[in-house]
């Protein structure tokens, strides 16, 4: 538990494959999860909200030590977040069993956490420029209860809460793409004393984002 990117980025490879042979065998009726959720809703859930979020959590605990200047989150502490995620798959899985409002309560738990370790974070370093990423991950775990919140029968949203559930990774990866393949290349292209090196993340990048996000919506 030295760096969040251990623990997550191998969950992430682990639950993808795994929650996609899960969704296969409930699909063609070879076994049955004791979730609330149909089958099709458990899918699309985790591949989110479990896939996603894990890869999420791995890039950004890694990610902002290098911006702020500070120590990882290590040790306890990210065990604590990992166990929230691991609760969260568990509880998913069998919400029919505990119930959807437990399930929900205990499945919001990680990106909750996720997102004031992150707040935290940058607000201890003043590293004010990537406060968006606190704004996305806040509005991915909205996502998440509004979708809880679905299956408790309490709002229809005739689609868009999904919608706006692959909206929001995808405009953060719009985002952080923009900023970080075109410093990548810099730095590599200035080590080789290159003439002419990629523009930083300007005017037009941030129309680029303005339009991704009127695309999306």
């Amino acid at each position: 538990m030295s760096q969040g990117f251990r623990p997550f980025f191998l969950l992430a490879g682990i639950w993808a494959p795994l929650s996609m042979a899960l969704f296969i065998a409930m699909f063609q009726g070879f076994i049955a999860l004791p979730t609330a959720f149909d089958t099709v809703a458990w899918h699309y859930h985790e591949m989110l909200f479990g896939y996603v979020a894990a890869v999420l959590a791995g890039f950004a605990l890694t990610a902002i030590p290098n911006w702020t200047g500070r120590l990882p989150l290590q040790g306890p502490p990210l065990l604590v977040l990992v166990l929230f995620w691991l609760a969260g798959r568990v509880a998913v899985a069998g919400s029919a069993i505990i119930g959807v409002g437990a399930a929900a309560a205990i499945d919001l738990l990680f990106l909750a956490g996720l997102a004031a370790v992150i707040l935290r974070e940058i607000v201890a370093g003043r590293n004010w420029r990537n406060l968006p990423l606190v704004v996305a991950v806040i509005l991915f775990f909205l996502c998440n209860g509004l979708l809880h919140s679905e299956t408790l029968g309490l709002i229809d949203s005739d689609g868009r809460v999904q919608k706006l559930s692959i909206a929001v990774p995808v405009l953060l990866i719009t985002l952080i793409g923009g900023r970080i393949i075109p410093s990548f290349s810099r730095n590599w292209l200035a080590k080789r004393d290159a003439m002419r090196l990629p523009a930083s993340f300007g005017r037009f990048d941030r129309l680029t984002l303005g339009a991704t996000l009127v695309a999306l919506t």
